[in-house]
């Protein structure tokens, strides 16, 4: 057993309950974080036979369980297994917390490449680029067409009513972390209620869909992860924020969306995105800059909430952080958002 175990994994234990539910490990076991910070923690799990595994658990420390709900996760990605979105298989969730500490679950190892920003994206060739944006897109359709209650996932949440509940809350979330008056915010808070379509339908939302959540390779999407912002709701919410992702060469926003992959060029269009959309799902996408308009206010009120804690120190160390710059992007998200709203 490695002797530099990362932080968050008890490796006796959690060796010892991998060797009881899965058979086909071979101890002793290797362990190393894959994904941090203040998500839920990715580790690869090596067995001495060099077969990997996966396992996913919540962030170090104190946090609300139902942000972090390893069971919620796990029966996602199990019941969409067998279907046309492609996710990694699960193998086990341990819901006691007595092995590692918190519960977690574990999948098996997909092989690929996660394009984290346009550098990793820039390794691509350029076709595949261009396959991978006409797959992102199909998977995205194919997602939404799923009957959540056909594989399972009925109860997941909420049908109706995605868009208003997302506005109370992250108008909450702003209201009790504003640190500087923001027009542009309460302007949109004010135009997106005002101007809030009908949800058509209701589908199995993401909530994080974007090339950085995706494990790819030879130009396809092999598994989408990090389910954990997933639930029932607007299709055009996942659509609206896929689209403020795919950033071109010259579209960036300082402090925002600079490192976003498809800054590295060679990727379709977001118009092009948007068509192949429409035409795969069906779905009437006219209304979708009130959507992205949505996406942008909802990330800068998150961004207001990380900049007031830094603000109070309670995000650590900040000295590689730019306060200025970040308060900029607050504002910047913002002022994007109202400007879709006013388009």
């Amino acid at each position: 057993m490695t002797e530099n175990v990362p932080q968050g994994i008890d490796a006796p234990r959690v060796s010892a309950w991998l060797a009881a539910h899965l058979p086909a490990v071979r101890g002793p076991l290797s362990f190393r974080l894959i994904a941090g910070g203040h998500s839920n923690l990715t580790y690869a799990c090596e067995d001495a036979a060099g077969h990997t595994w996966v396992l996913r658990r919540p962030p170090l420390g104190h946090v609300l369980e139902s942000a972090h709900d390893m069971a919620r996760e796990h029966r996602i990605i199990s019941a969409l297994a067998g279907s046309a979105v492609p996710v990694a298989p699960t193998c086990g969730l341990c819901e006691d917390p007595a092995v590692n500490g918190a519960p977690f679950y574990v999948m098996d190892f997909v092989a690929g490449t996660v394009l984290h920003d346009r550098e990793v994206a820039a390794t691509l060739p350029p076709p595949e680029r261009t396959a991978l944006g006409e797959h992102v897109v199909d998977v995205l359709a194919r997602l939404h067409a799923i009957d959540p209650a056909s594989v399972g996932l009925g109860e997941l949440g909420r049908h109706e009513g995605y868009i208003a509940r997302q506005l109370k809350r992250w108008t909450r979330q702003w209201e009790a972390t504003t640190t500087h008056p923001i027009p542009a915010m309460e302007a949109c808070a004010r135009l997106l209620a005002e101007r809030m379509p009908e949800q058509v339908g209701t589908a199995i939302v993401h909530g994080d869909y974007r090339l950085g959540n995706f494990i790819v390779d030879g130009g396809r999407i092999r598994a989408v992860l990090d389910w954990e912002l997933c639930t029932l709701g607007d299709a055009l919410a996942d659509l609206g924020y896929l689209l403020n992702s795919w950033v071109g060469p010259g579209e960036t926003i300082e402090g925002v969306d600079e490192h976003m992959p498809t800054v590295a060029g060679g990727f379709p269009s977001r118009q092009a995105l948007l068509d192949a959309y429409a035409s795969a799902s069906g779905r009437d996408v006219s209304r979708i800059d009130y959507y992205r308009a949505f996406s942008f206010w909802r990330i800068a009120a998150i961004r207001q909430g990380v900049y007031k804690r830094y603000l109070e120190g309670a995000m650590g160390e900040r000295a590689d952080v730019d306060l200025d710059l970040f308060k900029r992007s607050v504002e910047r998200c913002a002022e994007a958002a109202l400007a879709l709203l006013d388009g």
